[in-house]
């Protein structure tokens, strides 16, 4: 059964126009401030109605209760997080070098959480696990594959089982960065924690993902000594090639 299906199941009926479908959505998203703001034990659908300015028959002809209208929100997550990995799962992004994958990564996972029904849902699993129908353990395993996956394309020297071990801590360790971003009201301080996930992800992975080189990416070659990508050769020593740096003047030997 698809996310689709089950979130058709879910409601009491079925919006078949694009009004109903809009209703539908601010109905959800004013449950996830309402949740948000005085929790889900306290939350009633009243509550709801009024966040989203809708009389609550009208509510009542989509949900049944606030655990549905939960319910309902979970798998929005749920389609929001697999359609994210279909898209990165992608030989475009996995030939990037290693920063610019893991860049990618948690940028569209912080898009993700620009959706205020994906931001509680998020942390109330880890602060309220009892009400959630879909979402369970499970998930947290398909987003290790998923990191796994992608660790075993950029490397496939490593193991499967090294690739699970590097994905696990990846994983819960980026999940604990971003349930603790979430929970902090400072907008700005959440930037900056969610940012520091790419640092965190990347120095970890270095010594196991970042010395790959996709043969469909073209080498750059610098100057050891500044750096400087204007060269010339400078014919060959010992049947390597030789290059004059144009910026200091000092030659040096291309490393095998």
């Amino acid at each position: 059964m698809t996310e689709h299906s089950r979130l058709s199941r879910n409601l009491r009926r079925q919006p078949k126009q694009q009004r109903g479908k809009e209703r539908v959505e601010k109905i959800l998203d004013a449950a996830a401030a309402v949740f948000d703001e005085v929790g889900y034990e306290a939350a009633t659908t009243h509550l709801i109605a009024a966040k989203a300015g809708t009389a609550i028959g009208s509510l009542y002809q989509f949900f049944p209760d606030k655990a549905a209208i939960f319910n309902a929100m979970e798998l929005r997550h749920t389609q929001r997080v697999k359609a994210m990995w279909a898209r990165t799962n992608t030989p475009e992004i996995i030939q990037l070098p290693l920063r610019q994958t893991i860049h990618t990564l948690v940028k569209a996972v912080a898009e993700i959480f620009e959706n205020s029904v994906s931001r509680v849902v998020f942390v109330q699993f880890f602060l309220n696990r009892h009400i959630f129908q879909s979402i369970d353990d499970s998930m947290t395993q398909e987003a290790i594959d998923f990191m796994a996956s992608i660790f075993q394309q950029k490397n496939p020297a490593l193991s499967e089982a090294q690739c699970q071990l590097l994905a696990e801590v990846c994983v819960n360790s980026s999940n604990a960065v971003i349930l603790s971003a979430l929970r902090n009201p400072d907008l700005e301080y959440r930037q900056q924690l969610m940012q520091q996930i790419e640092n965190l992800l990347v120095s970890y992975l270095e010594p196991y993902l970042g010395g790959e080189r996709s043969p469909d990416v073209m080498k750059v070659m610098k100057c050891p000594h500044c750096q400087s990508q204007k060269l010339s050769k400078n014919g060959y020593r010992r049947s390597k090639q030789c290059y004059l740096c144009k910026e200091c003047g000092k030659q040096f030997v291309e490393k095998s």
